[in-house]
Parts: structure tokens; C-alpha cells; sequence
């Protein structure tokens, strides 16, 4: 069957459908990863867009689930170059064209999608329709496509309520260390799955306690806490900061998510009120943005955004470049950045925007890009190993202040009893002299 992508600027591309039978307006970005497409389709990030993918082959190795970074596949659309119909792979569960219809995502396929990002970079990202309508007009449509906003989208993908992930007790239960994995042809007849490849080598967040604000949030963000021995409760996006701080974490995590961050007015009243706090706070993508507006900060739309699996940024205080995951169409101006408030620890090799801040006189540090990395280079996964230092350290001063807090306490109990011992020997001296007197009487 055939369908069109159409332009808000009037360029048309014919192709073939795929996907669900259903016909959408959207928001049309490109992601540049060569693999990684079923984490792309899972990103909650992703709400609110149809994502076309500059890879030509897409759906060669199918649909794995267990490698799903949420419950569901969240952009309104998804256009390629060629779908591949039959995978080659021990892990599939499922082609690509039965999750797009699972998931009742429509698509094209059969597109020049070299001449469509060409596109989207020079004249920005724009909104667009897929249809099979081959009646379509053009000036009915055009009005539809420039009123269409992704809007308020957080609320849309946010956990509805707060939920705890336990923590990973030994190493063996994140599986073999990547690269160290070897297929077993009996488990796999048997039915039985081979764990995910681990990179991480000790469990340095045993017996913390961290809470993580769900805007969108990928699970390999909190698969990479837990897996380092940290206990994750994951909370809606609305939660109310005063709830947060009452549990007691040691420290907060920010999540990605989708949308404008000017839209989430709410949301950045309650990071105002975390800011003040103590508790380390690391903030990822949307979290990065929230916590910037929050402390007086701005962002803006980019022409085009970042999207795929190669982005390199540059770790100003040691001048070493990673290799980044990214996927967002907004970013912090440093322009308007209180140096007070917190400094760039980022930025993107590529075309110089702010890809992280550390803040002044706070254990609060948060990236644009992802360290958690699905798809993508794991970099920068150490990053939350420098949280779970913040975390212990706030946990020692907190405890030695509780020590300490203990011991005034005990010190003032002591004080009063030893005064209450002399009130009651004072008492009893008094009650002697009055009976003495008596009886003298």
C-alpha cells in the first residue's frame, strides 16, 4: 500500500506503508544510530514524534524484549529507509512490522531518507503527516501541521505511581561482564534467556537508598543504579518534593523525558524546593534542563537536535572526550547561566552547546546526554559511579551529624537528671528542716 510523508513546507515523499493502519500528524526528527532502533522506539523521549531513522536497514535483528527501555513503544510514527521483514537472530521475539502493529505505530517505508534529513538540518525540524490518503489537499493539511505541539507529553509517559526497584545483592545476578558471555545452545532449546552483558565490576552503592523523578525515564537508568547495589524508588513526575525528602534518600535522580521543559511548571517548583536541600541530586536530558530553569536558567528549541549514538563531548575540567548517547531538541543557553549558581562540565565537541553543569556549593551535577547509554557507547557510565561518591559522602556527614546530634541529646538528658537529682536532695532537705522545726515546736 502506498503512503506519503508530507511536509509542513510542502515537500511530499511517496513510499510504502508500514506499521499500523492509522494516519498521523507529528513531529519529524532523525536519529543517526546504525543500531538500537527498538531502543529509540521504547524511549519514553519520544513521545510526541515521529523518529525516521538515516540508517537504510532497519528491523534486520528484530524485536528482543528484554532489551526494551519501557513498557511500550512511545513515537507517533516511524519512517525508514527499508524494514526488514525477516530477522536473523537467536534473541528475536518478533519482527519489527508486528511490534510497529502491537504498538499500533504507523509508518513509511521506501523513502529517500538522505534527502529528508537534508532537510530537517537546513531548514529545522518541522511537523509532518503520514497517510495512505492518496486524495489528500494539501492547503486542508497545512493548517493541521502548523498548529500541532507535542505539548504536555511528561505527564503522558510518567509512571502513574511510585514504585521500588530492589537492589542487585551479588554480582553474578547482573550476568557475565560484556564480552564474557557465552551461548549455551541446551538453556536456549530449554526456553531459557541468556542475562543482559554487565559492565559493572563491584556493588559500590550497597545500602543506598536513591529516588528517582520518572519524567520519561529509560529503565537502564535505574538498571544502573540497582546493578551497582543501590535500592531505587521511582516516583510520578508530580510527586510533590516534600515526599520525596521525607523518605530519607541519599540521593535524587532527575530523569530524561520529552517535550518542551518550559512546559513542566509545575514540575520545576518541586526541583526549587529539592535544590534547597542537601541530598546529591544527578540529573539526566530532561532532568538537566528542569533543574537549570529551576535556578534561574534557560533553555531553547535547537534547529535540529541531537539524536543517535556518536555524539562527542568534552569534560571541561579534565579535557577528555567521550563518546555520548543522545536525544533531545532543547538545551541550557549558558548565555544566561549564573556562575553563582553552577558552571558548564560539558560540552558538545560537535557545535559547542552545554551538555553539563555542576552546581556551585552543591553535590548536584547533570548531563544532557546519556550515560546510561541504550542504545549507545557506555562511555560514560562512570558518571554514576561519581553520584554514588556524592551519595556515601553526604551519608557520612549525615551519620557523624547524627552522632553528634545523639550525644548533645544524651549530654542534655544527663544535665536534666543530674539537675532533677539535686531538686529532689533539695526537696528532701526541706522537707527535714520543716519537720525538725515541728518537732522542736
Amino acid at each position: 500500500m502506498k503512503a506519503f510523508l508530507i511536509l509542513e513546507d510542502g515537500t511530499v515523499f511517496q513510499g510504502t506503508h508500514i506499521g499500523a493502519q492509522k494516519e498521523i500528524i507529528s513531529e519529524i526528527v532523525f536519529n543517526t544510530s546504525m543500531a538500537g532502533y527498538l531502543e529509540v522506539l521504547t524511549d519514553p523521549s519520544y513521545a510526541g514524534q515521529a523518529v525516521c531513522m538515516t540508517y537504510p536497514l532497519i528491523g534486520n535483528y528484530g524485536i528482543c524484549r528484554d532489551d526494551m527501555e519501557s513498557f511500550k513503544a512511545w513515537p507517533d510514527g516511524f519512517i525508514v529507509r527499508e524494514l526488514s521483514r525477516i530477522p536473523s537472530n537467536f534473541r528475536n521475539d518478533l519482527t519489527i512490522q508486528q511490534f510497529l502493529e502491537e504498538n499500533e505505530i504507523p509508518g513509511i517505508a521506501g523513502i529517500d531518507t538522505r534527502a529528508l534529513v537534508k532537510i530537517l538540518r537546513e531548514k529545522g525540524t518541522m511537523n509532518g503527516m503520514i497517510t495512505t490518503d492518496a486524495n489528500y489537499r494539501f492547503e486542508e493539511i497545512q493548517p493541521r501541521l502548523k498548529e500541532y505541539t507535542t505539548g504536555k507529553v511528561v505527564e503522558k509517559v510518567s509512571c502513574q505511581e511510585k514504585y521500588a526497584l530492589q537492589a542487585v545483592t551479588a554480582l553474578s545476578q547482573n550476568g557475565p561482564l560484556s564480552g564474557a558471555a557465552r551461548f549455551d545452545r541446551e538453556a536456549y532449546e530449554r526456553g531459557k534467556r541468556e542475562p543482559r552483558p554487565a559492565l559493572v565490576r563491584e556493588l559500590n552503592g550497597a545500602g543506598l537508598k536513591v529516588a528517582l523523578m520518572d519524567f520519561g525515564a529509560k529503565s537502564n537508568i535505574a538498571r544502573s543504579l540497582t546493578s551497582r547495589g543501590c535500592e531505587v524508588t521511582v516516583y510520578p513526575a508530580w510527586t510533590a518534593a516534600e515526599e520525596i525528602i521525607a523518605a530519607g534518600p541519599d540521593g535524587i535522580m532527575l530523569s530524561n523525558g520529552p517535550g518542551d521543559p518550559k512546559e513542566c511548571t509545575s514540575i520545576i517548583e518541586e526541583i526549587k524546593k529539592l535544590y534547597r536541600t542537601d541530598i546529591p541530586i544527578f540529573a539526566i536530558c530532561l532532568g538537566h534542563q528542569l533543574m537549570a530553569l529551576a535556578n534561574g536558567a534557560d533553555t531553547y528549541k535547537m534547529k535540529y537536535g541531537h539524536r543517535g549514538g556518536n555524539h562527542p563531548v568534552k569534560d571541561l575540567e579534565t579535557g577528555r572526550v567521550y563518546i555520548s548517547s543522545q536525544n533531545h531538541g532543547y538545551v541550557v543557553d549558558t548565555d544566561r547561566l549564573d556562575p553563582g549558581v553552577a558552571v558548564p562540565a560539558f560540552i558538545n565537541v560537535n557545535d559547542g552547546t552545554n551538555e553539563g553543569l555542576s552546581y556551585t556549593g552543591k553535590d548536584i551535577f547533570t548531563v544532557q546526554f546519556h550515560p546510561e547509554a541504550c542504545c549507545g557507547p557506555q562511555d560514560s557510565g562512570y558518571l554514576f559511579d561519581r553520584f554514588i561518591e556524592l551519595m556515601k559522602k553526604h551519608k557520612e556527614i549525615k551519620t557523624d551529624k547524627d552522632t553528634e546530634t545523639d550525644k548533645d541529646i544524651k549530654a542534655d538528658k544527663d544535665i536534666k537528671a543530674d539537675k532533677d537529682i539535686e531538686s529532689d536532695k533539695d526537696t528532701e532537705s526541706d522537707k527535714d528542716m520543716k519537720k525538725g522545726g515541728s518537732e522542736n515546736a
